[in-house]
């Protein structure tokens, strides 16, 4: 059974049909990238697996769990982390303090510790600037912080919304090389990303959208002229 599974989503903004019958699933272990144009659907698909958004119809199933009405502060607790596009950190807070909003579920202060340690060791710039205001970070500093303060949270799964958005090539290198980090440590990933081509070098799968609709995944992809047309290769 698929750690994630969407099925048959449509989704509204009023009269218009944002997504429509969106269908995929995601395994234990495995990163899957959703890539397409602004405006294809990518962000929505997340907002609604998280909470954020109500789906007209379909359905959602989280270890086998239908989460597909359940509000988003039910879902952080069943293990599922969302990193948001445009990182939105909490800019008067400290470093420090961001990451320990993402621990805000959990309980055992030794667990939070250890996991808190882990961050650091993941991100060194983050220990280095713990005790700094998180609105004084550079972008991609603040793209890590947004990664591990969802990473507090201990979950089973992420989903990361444009990480490398906005970001100079050097860091978005370091943060493609940091999704990987994480997924080998046993988090499964669920990326939306614009840089095709990045999105693709890491993942185990690949769905393409297109105006709501997802139009082709990993098997015709490996097509060398789908990925001329796609990735730019």
């Amino acid at each position: 059974m698929a750690m994630l599974e969407v099925k048959d989503l449509n989704v509204y903004y009023g009269l218009i049909h944002a997504l429509k019958d969106v269908s995929f699933e995601v395994n234990e272990g495995e990163i899957i990238a959703l890539i397409g144009a602004n405006g294809a659907g990518k962000t929505t698909i997340l907002h609604t697996i998280t909470g954020l958004l109500q789906a007209k119809s379909g359905s959602i199933i989280f270890e086998g769990k239908d989460i597909t009405k359940m509000p988003g502060y039910k879902i952080v607790s069943l293990g599922m982390a969302h990193v948001p596009e445009g990182r939105r950190v909490f800019a008067e807070l400290t470093v420090y303090e961001n990451l320990m909003m993402g621990a805000y579920t959990r309980k055992d202060k030794v667990e939070i510790a250890n996991s808190l340690a882990g961050i650091y060791e993941h991100f060194p710039r983050l220990e280095e600037r713990k005790n700094q205001l998180a609105g004084t970070l550079s972008g991609g500093e603040q793209q890590m912080l947004a990664m591990g303060r969802a990473l507090m949270s201990k979950p089973r799964i992420i989903l990361m919304d444009e990480p490398s958005m906005g970001l100079s090539p050097i860091y978005v290198n370091e943060i493609f090389h940091i999704i990987k980090e994480v997924s080998d440590g046993g988090t499964t990933v669920l990326l939306v990303e614009q840089n095709a081509k990045k999105a693709f070098s890491i993942s185990d799968r690949c769905y393409v959208l297109e105006t709501g609709k997802i139009i082709m995944g990993n098997d015709e992809l490996s097509d060398e002229s789908i990925k001329k047309a796609y990735l730019g290769e």
